[in-house]
């Protein structure tokens, strides 16, 4: 995996993080989703560094083999501000202020959060199989909570990782022919980790708490996404069942949005790298407006 790809360790403030970085051109970050790790975007790295960009992808604070510090009853330290200023700290590190950024599933989130609270650092963004925290919530039906019920156990105080870690092997479900058998390892070792399952648990105990507070308050003060923000979605999985055009949701958070569909399952990166790839290349290499 990730041929050419140098590899470092970020520290910012609690939290060290491990980031994958190849390719010369203009910046770009990939932001992965639960309970993935950088390892996802394997395959579509690659295929952007080959149209041009350089290409950074991190482990999300507590995720795979980064690390973050021990958690608090507000959750804060696993919001996904703090998480977002660990991208920003990581990518000044590798010398970019100003960078393009794709976040998928809770990496989305992350991606959200960055744009709205560093909107100088991020020049587009893609937001992929995600909402805001607060779009989720606000649309709760019998359907959304029976589909993703995992939010609510997850955000049970030390249940889920007495259940998790008792088994993580029959939790997460992972193919090594369709991931790659590399990612798949690189996967699983981390799934095996009971600080990485509790970081990531941490995740969804601060996207019922604090992450939406945060979110509300933005909406309060009209705060929105300054720059063009592309939405993509998975087709085979359930985003538009649930919630019909997600691009008219986005739209009361960016004024310049625009999406489509991608014929995929839920880990669209490891499944239609080469239709994500060519989305993001396209809108990511648009001259300014």
């Amino acid at each position: 995996m990730f041929e050419d790809f140098e590899t470092s360790r970020v520290q910012v403030g609690e939290a060290s993080i491990f980031v994958r970085h190849g390719g010369d051109g203009p910046p770009v970050v990939l932001l992965h989703g639960h309970p993935r790790t950088s390892a996802t975007w394997h395959r579509v790295a690659p295929l952007l560094v080959r149209r041009g960009f350089t290409v950074v992808c991190p482990d999300l604070r507590g995720y795979g083999r980064s690390t973050g510090p021990v958690p608090t009853a507000d959750h804060s330290g696993y919001s996904k501000r703090a998480v977002a200023g660990d991208v920003v700290e990581v990518m000044r590190s590798l010398g970019h202020a100003r960078f393009a950024l794709a976040g998928h599933d809770r990496g989305s989130s992350v991606a959200l959060r960055l744009a709205l609270d560093h909107p100088d650092a991020v020049s587009r963004v893609a937001l992929i199989d995600g909402l805001p925290l607060t779009e989720h919530l606000s649309r709760i039906t019998t359907e959304f909570a029976t589909q993703w019920w995992h939010w609510f156990f997850f955000a049970q105080p030390d249940i889920p990782e007495r259940v998790i870690n008792a088994d993580p092997d029959s939790w997460y479900h992972g193919d090594p022919e369709s991931m790659g058998q590399e990612n798949h390892d690189e996967w699983r070792a981390a799934t095996r980790n009971p600080d990485v399952v509790r970081a990531m648990l941490e995740d969804y105990r601060a996207g019922l708490t604090i992450d939406p507070r945060h979110e509300e308050e933005d909406r309060a003060a009209g705060t929105q996404i300054r720059c063009p923000a592309l939405i993509l979605w998975s087709l085979r999985d359930d985003i538009e069942d649930l919630y019909g055009d997600p691009v008219k949701i986005w739209r009361q958070w960016a004024p310049d949005v625009r999406g489509h569909g991608i014929d995929s399952g839920h880990h669209v990166a490891e499944e239609a790298p080469e239709a994500l790839a060519s989305s993001l290349a396209d809108f990511f290499g648009e001259e300014p407006s």
